[in-house]
């Protein structure tokens, strides 16, 4: 093992031959672990960095790791890397700059090229930059603000990426660059008397700490030293700019501009380099394709100076974007030289897979492992052959190991090589736990491999050796639904809907004097400037209008106009809903036979889906199963986000009818759409004894004319199409599925077609509108539902920047995309706008050709365009948003979004979905203009965008922002008409209404009303102690759907969590939800109390059960009193507010309960 000795000790460059990829991770991690202090891996990219990583983790577990972050921006860029990413390379080095010199303990440090090449802050500036508390010591904490915003935290209203802090009173919430979780920080005066983590999403504590560090989370620290040497050395690189240079003024005023970070030689007295962190011991590992990587990225940067030269000669740059002055990329970056100097000084070990000769290489012996292409392409059994191969190995007294990129793929992968016979097959979490079984167990890991490999002693078989590209990545937290519901939080100008008084506009949040008491009310607009105050606690009653704002026109408050419209959307829905249930009742009384899928030969279908499952797509499968397997005929709808793998369902169902010998037709609105979905199948089926055939206008009659007689005589098992498939001349021979995509968007004649195939087979509808949740829980019984509102889990995330428009950057971004072989979308929120966007691009992007489509144009061009895009004929299509809906571009991955401040957010998130649907990174420019400042809420809602890597927020989002497409297509056209009468919210609670009282469920009829209450108590949440006017409003959208005890008590608790004690105000608000919830149940629609009691007014003067009303008065004459007028009076003597309060909820405790026993009674 000498080789060994010397690959970790020796002080000369080596190059490490014989170690593929995963192999070179073992490798260097017992070197580091031999040799001590600190080692620093440097991968060609981010995507290897993190695979490195991965599998450093799992060979390695004992070693502690740093990531040290490359910028995910481009060089010379308008914007900022990232926060998270500059807060975690500011992190590492301050982690390094830290760390003591002589320290001999192994640190792993993994980075990329772009990111070792890139110069740092000085490691002065950033040692000095962390600061630590403990519980019970004195910190200032104006001093702490100051600190933070100092060193690049940047301050909102609620925390939730790193980087943020949040003041609140005594309270103040920070997420420090290397933690897991944000912190919160309690304060008593300047004593700091807790430090809890909490959870971002919940925003409640998770644990106490017992201390806290926060190191910077930018290179750039913005104090007065380090803004007069900014400005000397602005004007001395580009002379005197006076003011107008967004950059240079921003920072001569102490704000930290967007894209400040590309000056940083001006912020500090020099830079040093990542080698100078690393030390001169440090032992450094080059990925084998480093060398590229630094030439690629150096030329990529010269490019970059070059163009913004270019554009700073020409004067402004195009659509009134300032000038950009840059900095030589010297004084940024480190030169090709540099790098040679600083590499000969270390002892660095150049990896490789291959076996080269020469005096300073070390062979390792490892190699790539076996892939099963050849038996994929010749469609025989690859898990027969990937079994075989593993017992060869095993014989040959090597170790195998079975590794897959998810828990879930790697269980699935072993059930089936386990059917082909091999055994036993053992899960083990990490290198230990594989040593530790014996030589004849086959293991099967978690190791996200792209290849595997073969070693002396072992040998790893990846998944996508066996099943080709496979997709999946790990899970990633999803956002809560809380950040999107404060981004749907109402904000003044927008329309609402209050249940008595119809239409009107929200125009802020007033505090009014109740009764000598302050109470908060949200103040709403008329017709004729007509006011109308709506006490908080009673906020339910208003729900959002929707789309169309413009057009919409207010109600008169007290006219009958909108008491009508209400009423006749409500018989009109009534009907409809009835109508839905007689159809449901009519399918459940015929028969269908029962098809069931064919064991083991399924199991072998659904593993060749190169992605993992999501939970809702399995349970979408599970319900087609079961549908097949009632006996009655199936009419499901699948509803799903474009991309969210509802085809995959279509897939397996009709994998499973055409096995068991029935026939399957598929019919899609659009060629376009056909011939992608043929595609698919034919790909899935190769190798299948299933014949796969396609009918549309694209095929030639001869071949359309073969398919139609196969289809009579029962030869042709499934078939694919426009409505071409419904025509009189097409027969089947035996039905039995029918598979139908978008049915909204067929004509009136092709769905009467539709109906009647549709009478015994299996039928299967995808959509991709989404339906709020609240209508499919309603819907329950009458249409069967899935919904699939996860994403696929391997989707990288959209790479999104906000960005003020810059002809750079946009060109960039176009020509990258063109040369990567992919496509963009150009969006734009008018048509007017597209030749502007069109006559940009032929002046500053000559090289991309590109088309222009919108939603004016005739149906059959607009396919065509679509077709010849989808054929790659054109780079870049410019449109208006038509593109939100439809089909699945693979290779369109960049999307630029003109004027992105024009947009809602549901439609931005719709837009952004459409690309990053293949294996490459998609990226997102939403571009806002340059010289105008935008909206606080366009800026907060692109904000938020932003944040939403995650995918799936769709469905939440789409049914919040309503600016949604009608309700889905589960009520056909008629539907949209009533929607623009009611508002969408109120609309579909109208609709569960009317399907729970026709299936005998009373229970919704309650929610069109609210009690109003008045005891005198201060009614509100104060200002100082919520700040955020957005997450008040949203605390008390939420408490008003408070219903139950521990609802309120938990609420409470979450409040007393995130912004300290609870004020009197507060308590007295909660109690008043108490109270209504009461009211509610004991049907009071008006409660006043006094110093002497209080006086219940029942709604409609009627209470449920007359008798226990007269039974409670004559037990407790003393408390209870009915008036001639039917109105309840609870007697008591309660001076203050807060004894009206508990007096009131003790004293209508008894006659809710009598209501309650009365309703349960009837």
């Amino acid at each position: 093992m000498d080789d060994f000795k010397t690959l970790a000790q020796s002080p000369h460059s080596l190059t490490v031959c014989g170690a593929p990829e995963g192999f070179d991770s073992l490798i260097f991690c017992d070197a580091l672990r031999a040799r001590g202090g600190v080692g620093l891996y440097i991968a060609t990219d981010e995507a290897r960095a993190s695979a490195f990583a991965a599998a450093a983790r799992f060979f390695a577990l004992d070693l502690p790791v740093l990531r040290l972050l490359g910028w995910d921006c481009q060089p010379y860029d308008r914007i900022s890397p990232s926060p998270r990413t500059a807060a975690r390379r500011a992190g590492a080095l301050h982690a390094l700059a830290q760390r003591d010199a002589t320290d001999t303990s192994p640190l792993l440090v993994i980075s990329t090229v772009s990111g070792v090449i890139q110069r740092c802050a000085p490691k002065a500036a950033l040692s000095g930059g962390g600061l630590s508390a403990k519980p019970g010591g004195v910190l200032d904490s104006e001093k702490l603000k100051q600190h933070l915003a100092e060193n690049g935290y940047v301050r909102t209203a609620t925390v939730t990426e790193r980087g943020d802090y949040a003041v609140r009173g005594g309270v103040i919430d920070v997420f420090p660059a290397d933690a897991e979780e944000p912190v919160r920080l309690d304060f008593f005066g300047d004593v700091l008397e807790t430090v809890r983590a909490f959870d971002p999403e919940t925003q409640r504590t998770t644990t106490q700490l017992k201390s806290v560090s926060f190191s910077p989370v930018s290179e750039i620290v913005l104090n007065a030293d380090a803004i007069s040497r900014f400005r000397s050395g602005f004007l001395k690189n580009f002379g005197a700019v006076g003011s107008g240079d967004p950059i240079y003024d921003s920072v001569s005023a102490g704000a930290r501009p967007t894209g400040a970070e590309h000056w940083l030689p001006l912020f500090h007295e020099r830079l040093d380099t990542v080698f100078d962190y690393v030390g001169e011991g440090a032992l450094v590992g080059l990925d084998p394709l480093a060398k590229d990587a630094l030439d690629e990225r150096l030329a990529q940067i010269r490019d970059y100076y070059e163009a913004r030269q270019l554009a700073s000669k020409s004067g402004a740059g195009a659509m009134g974007a300032p000038a950009y002055r840059a900095l030589e990329p010297q004084s940024l970056y480190l030169d090709e030289d540099e790098w040679a100097v600083q590499l000969g000084q270390r002892a660095t070990r150049r990896f490789t897979a291959f076996h080269e000769a020469g005096d300073d290489v070390i062979d390792m012996s490892g190699k790539q492992g076996r892939s099963f292409a050849a038996e994929r392409q010749a469609d025989q059994n690859v898990f027969e052959a990937a079994s075989k191969h593993a017992v060869s190995l095993r014989s040959s007294g090597k170790r195998v190991l079975f590794a897959s990129w998810s828990e879930g793929a790697s269980d699935r992968l072993a059930s089936v090589l386990s059917d082909h016979g091999l055994k036993p097959i053992m899960a083990a979490d990490d290198w230990r736990a594989v040593n530790k079984m014996s030589g004849q167990t086959i293991s099967r890991i978690v190791l996200p491999l792209e290849h595997g490999f073969e070693t002396s002693d072992f040998a790893i078989i990846a998944e996508q050796d066996v099943l080709g590209d496979r997709l999946a990545r790990p899970r990633r937290r999803k956002k809560s639904a809380d950040v999107i519901a404060e981004a749907g939080a109402l904000t003044p100008g927008d329309l609402v809907v209050h249940a008595d008084h119809g239409l009107g506009r929200y125009l802020g949040l007033k505090t009014l004097s109740v009764g000598e008491a302050p109470h908060d009310c949200l103040e709403l607009e008329y017709a004729g400037e007509s006011k109308l105050y709506l006490p908080v606690e009673n906020i339910e009653l208003l729900s959002r209008y929707g789309q169309d704002s413009e057009t919409a026109q207010l109600d008169r408050l007290g006219a009958g106009a909108w008491q009508a419209r209400k009423a006749k959307a409500k018989q009109r829905l009534r009907d409809m809903a009835d109508q839905l249930i007689k159809i449901a009742a009519a399918r459940n009384a015929r028969d269908a036979e029962i098809i069931t899928p064919p064991s083991g030969l399924y199991e072998e279908f659904a593993a060749r889906f190169p992605y993992v499952e999501t939970d809702d797509q399995l349970n979408a499968i599970d319900d087609v199963f079961s549908d097949f397997a009632k006996g009655r005929p199936m009419d499901r709808l699948i509803c799903g986000d474009v991309g969210f793998g509802k085809t995959e369902v279509a897939l397996r169902a009709a994998f499973v009818a055409a096995m068991s010998g029935r026939q399957v037709a598929i019919v899609a609105p659009t060629t376009l759409l056909a011939r992608q979905h043929f595609k698919t199948f034919e790909e899935r089926f190769k190798g299948w004894p299933v014949k796969v055939r396609q009918l549309s206008r694209l095929v030639s009659t001869k071949e359309a004319t073969a398919t139609r007689k196969e289809l009579a005589d029962g030869t042709c098992e499934i078939v694919i199409g426009t409505h071409a498939i419904l025509a009189k001349t097409v027969k089947f021979a035996d039905l039995g599925l029918l598979v139908i995509d978008e049915e909204q968007r067929f004509g009136v004649k092709h769905k009467e077609r539709l109906k009647e195939l549709k009478t015994d087979v299996h039928v299967l509808t995808l959509t991709a509108t989404p339906i709020p949740r609240t209508l499919q829980l309603s819907m329950a019984g009458i249409r069967d539902l899935s919904i699939i509102a996860t994403p696929p889990v391997d989707r990288l995330a959209v790479r999104t920047y906000v960005t003020p428009f810059d002809s750079v950057t946009v060109r960039e971004a176009l020509l990258r995309e063109r040369y990567r072989g992919g496509q963009s979308y150009y969006v734009a929120p008018r048509i007017s706008d597209l030749e502007d966007i069109a006559s940009f691009l032929r002046e500053q992007v000559p090289e991309v050709s590109f088309v222009i489509a919108h939603g004016q144009m005739a149906g059959g061009q607009l396919e065509d365009i679509m077709t010849a895009f989808y054929e790659g004929r054109y780079d870049v299509l410019v449109s208006t948003t038509i593109v939100e809906s439809g089909i699945d571009i693979p290779t369109a991955n960049t999307m630029i979004i003109h004027r992105a401040d024009m947009f809602g957010l549901a439609p931005l998130y719709q837009l952004r979905g459409r690309v990053g649907r293949a294996k490459a990174r998609a990226y997102a420019y939403l571009t806002t203009p340059a010289n105008q400042k935008l909206t606080a809420t366009a800026d907060k809602r692109l904000k938020i965008l932003q944040s939403l890597d995650s995918l799936g927020a769709g469905f939440t989002l789409a049914s919040h922002d309503l600016d949604l497409r009608g309700g889905g297509n589960l009520l056909g056209e008629e539907q949209s008409g009533h929607i623009k009468d009611v508002g969408v919210e109120l609309y579909q609670s109208m609709l569960e209404e009317a399907v729970a009282s026709l299936q005998g469920d009373m229970s919704l009829e309650e929610r069109d009303w609210s009690p109003a209450i008045n005891v005198g108590a201060a009614v509100l949440i104060p200002e100082d102690y919520v700040p955020d006017l957005d997450v008040r409003m949203a605390l008390y959208r939420r408490l008003s759907s408070l219903d139950t005890k521990q609802e309120r008590e938990g609420f409470a608790a979450e409040l007393i969590d995130r912004f300290g004690k609870l004020p009197d105000e507060v308590e007295s608000l909660l109690q008043v939800v108490a109270l209504k919830a009461l009211c509610k149940r004991a049907n009071v629609a008006k409660l006043d109390a006094g110093p002497k009691g209080a006086v219940a007014t029942f709604r409609e003067h009627g209470f449920g059960d007359p008798a226990a009303l007269v039974e409670l008065m004559t037990k407790r004459p003393a408390d209870y009193k009915l008036r001639p007028d039917n109105t309840l009076v609870l007697k008591g003597d309660f001076p203050e507010p807060m004894d009206r309060l508990k007096g009131a909820l003790r004293l209508l405790a008894p006659v809710a309960d009598a209501a309650r026993k009365a309703k349960e009674a009837a």
